[in-house]
């Protein structure tokens, strides 16, 4: 399970300006991955209630993610640990990560990553950064 402090702790370190920036950075992470706003609000483990201008404040820096969600923080934490992986699997091609996680994979039952995230949830967006991240892997492992 994802230390769901991280995200938490570092969000309550940082001033509003920072916490904006923050929060635009995974809805443009999202974005390049090109996850659509209903999407992005599964991906973000966000109650099924949530309205899409919600994803839009959050990307035009209007409204910063609530701090008090520990489902919130896990589910960033994974998904800014699969972007790191992406990164450092591809440090040349910025664009190598948006493409993989749309390409269908059968290590994801011949889906792509992002669709198995979505299907599959929480344990989906794990199953991703376990494949990608060997570090992460072993970690939990043990």
């Amino acid at each position: 399970m994802a230390n769901d402090n991280t995200i938490a702790s570092q969000m309550q370190g940082m001033d509003e300006e920072q916490k904006i920036r923050f929060t635009r950075e995974i809805i443009a992470m999202l974005d390049e991955w090109k996850v659509r706003d209903a999407d992005q609000v599964a991906l973000l483990g966000l109650p099924d209630d949530t309205r899409l201008r919600q994803i839009r404040s959050y990307r035009q820096g209007s409204s910063v993610f609530p701090e008090d969600n520990p489902r919130l923080n896990e589910y960033i934490d994974h998904l800014l640990g699969i972007a790191d992986a992406l990164r450092t699997s591809n440090p040349c091609n910025a664009s190598a990560g948006s493409m993989w996680m749309n390409r269908v994979n059968n290590r994801f039952k011949d889906r792509t990553p992002v669709n198995a995230m979505l299907e599959d949830g929480i344990n989906g967006i794990v199953a991703v950064r376990v494949h990608l991240d060997c570090a992460y892997d072993w970690h939990i492992s043990n």
